[in-house]
């Protein structure tokens, strides 16, 4: 599709929603017209356009905390675009990662959870040490510790997958998880840095094929 085929509004505005490219964390909402479409597509990175100053406005041009465009998606009507971005700094203009930070409902069945917001607990952790917690704990012991923790959960999963116990693998893997984001952090490696591992494998099928064939 081409620009001319999206829907803008009576003012000549299309809304576009924000998202982190590795975690999907809904940054912010903002809105495009056509010049700024054109220019975030041309500069691979975003350019908005301003309803209260009437004026472009390039993320990060004063900040510096710039968003790189990966992609940019419509939707079903093309009145609406999702611009996944590999952010450089807070998204948002209070400092916060994102700009919806504000809690207006939760469910009680099913609580907020993510990587990343894992991690920052873990994170919390270790330069704010807390009495009676495993993690601390672990990050007073050191490298040595962790370590040698990953390699137990390691092998426990490796057990309850072999045994067939699907409720138990989920559960060895979910503590084989969290010490490899305890290890993470110790080392000052982030979420992002493993999903971009991920994504740049594009040849992971065929080196598959390769191995099998040797």
């Amino acid at each position: 599709m081409t620009i001319d085929e999206l829907k803008f509004d009576e003012k000549g505005l299309i809304p576009a929603v924000v998202q982190d490219y590795f975690s999907k964390q809904v940054l912010t909402v903002a809105y495009m017209n056509k010049e700024s479409l054109e220019i975030s597509m041309r500069e691979g990175r975003t350019c908005f356009y301003s309803r209260s100053r009437k004026c472009l406005w390039r993320k990060g041009e004063t900040s510096g905390n710039t968003q790189e465009i990966v992609a940019i998606r419509a939707d079903c009507d093309w009145d609406a675009l999702v611009v996944e971005v590999i952010k450089k700094g807070p998204a948002c203009h209070t400092g916060s990662e994102s700009c919806f930070f504000n809690g207006v409902y939760q469910s009680d069945a099913h609580q907020d959870f993510s990587m990343d917001a894992l991690y920052r607990l873990l994170s919390g952790r270790k330069t704010a040490p807390k009495e009676g917690s495993y993690t601390t704990y672990l990050f007073q012991k050191g490298i040595d510790k962790i370590l040698k923790k990953v390699g137990e959960e390691c092998t426990e999963v490796i057990v309850a997958g072999k045994g067939g116990d699907r409720e138990e693998t989920i559960f060895e893997i979910a503590d084989l998880a969290y010490h490899v984001m305890v290890l993470m952090v110790e080392m000052g490696i982030e979420p992002k840095d493993i999903f971009a591992q991920l994504a740049s494998r594009h040849v992971v099928d065929h080196k598959v094929k390769q191995e099998k064939m040797q």
